[in-house]
């Protein structure tokens, strides 16, 4: 343990996350200072139960803000890859809160596949409940910091399709039942101050899918997790646009959030020394935060006004910041919008002539 330890304080990726996430932590709370407040909704306006999804259900901020929107008047659907800790999750929910509504969905968030299929799952219950096919609110929470290089089943990097290529999958598959609301509906992507320390980068698909990483001789874990935070602000800013064009009336509008620092287990896979110090200093700095008490920028994006879109929501109390420069790149975004297109179609077709061959082979 020692010596791993060592090991992991000597590495760049250890420094990377010391130096330049507590200047991008830093740099956000400067912005903050010239932040300015949408006005602030606080409760759905329809007469119906809203439904809402959240990815990463089971634990942290997913958890927490789970239990909000359930006491708000959501109908809160938690998708998470763990049926035990998704079980666990809506008993502590119903225990604090037994008028909660609440559906629970085991889904491998860095497999497409599996997205595909929660998707048809989730229409079907729609379905089988007698309630409107149609989705108010998408929160993509879910994100991890793997220590260690690992792939999926589609050959992607674990921590790339978990923390952006979920999100942009999910959010075109439930794109149609968002539409379908009768009121405005809105996706919320939860990224990360730690985008700033991303300088240049490339939307090729070595970079987005991430295979280009597994090249290193050393797992880049601090890159890998800041160019995914990057990437989704760019899908979100993007899919802001591309929404914009199709729909005047901002039927559908995208948000994107930065809690801050949270004491979660996100970083769970690393020595939990360190851990525990990092925590310690940044409780003494008055910057980390319990994730109930970090979700207020989750709620604020989440029941800000229909009209309000497009922005960066950071520090609570209904404040948006500007988020680095980099990424307000549009070029960049359109390039990263075309890219993983074109990998969400990749996926579907693929698992679509699979589908057809296993059936093909059982008949």
């Amino acid at each position: 343990m020692m010596k791993e330890t060592l090991d992991f304080v000597m590495s760049m990726e250890f420094w990377r996350m010391g130096l330049l996430w507590t200047l991008s932590l830093l740099l956000s709370y400067w912005n903050l200072l010239f932040a300015s407040a949408p006005p602030l909704s606080r409760s759905p306006p329809q007469s119906t139960k809203p439904v809402c999804i959240i990815t990463g259900a089971t634990s942290g901020l997913g958890a927490a803000a789970a239990h909000a929107l359930s006491a708000r008047g959501f109908f809160v659907v938690l998708v998470g890859r763990s049926s035990h800790l998704l079980e666990r999750t809506m008993m502590e929910i119903k225990r604090k809160n037994e008028c909660a509504q609440l559906k629970a969905f085991e889904v491998d968030l860095s497999s497409f596949q599996s997205i595909l299929q929660f998707k048809d799952s989730l229409q079907q219950w729609l379905s089988d409940s007698q309630m409107h096919c149609s989705i108010q609110l998408l929160i993509n929470n879910a994100g991890i910091l793997a220590a260690s290089s690992r792939v999926t089943s589609e050959g992607y990097d674990q921590m790339m399709a978990t923390n952006y290529l979920c999100a942009f999958a999910l959010s075109k598959l439930l794109l149609p039942l968002l539409r379908n609301s009768s009121v405005p509906a809105r996706i919320v992507n939860v990224t990360s101050f730690t985008h700033r320390s991303v300088s240049n980068i490339q939307a090729d698909k070595e970079t987005v899918t991430g295979k280009r990483f597994s090249r290193s001789k050393r797992y880049p874990f601090s890159h890998v997790y800041e160019d995914s935070k990057l990437f989704l602000l760019l899908f979100s800013y993007e899919l802001h646009r591309q929404l914009g064009l199709m729909d005047i009336s901002r039927h559908i509008s995208v948000n994107a959030v930065d809690p801050g620092v949270v004491e979660t287990k996100m970083m769970r896979e690393f020595p939990p020394c360190l851990s525990s110090l990092a925590f310690k200093v940044l409780r003494s700095l008055c910057l980390l935060q319990s994730p109930e008490v970090g979700i207020s920028s989750i709620l604020d994006a989440a029941l800000a006004p229909p009209e309000i879109s497009g922005v960066y929501f950071f520090g609570g109390k209904g404040n948006t910041v500007r988020s680095s420069m980099l990424s307000y790149d549009v070029k960049l975004a359109k390039e990263l919008w075309n890219t993983s297109s074109d990998l969400f179609l990749q996926s579907k077709l693929y698992f679509k002539e699979t589908s057809t061959s296993v059936s093909n082979f059982v008949s």
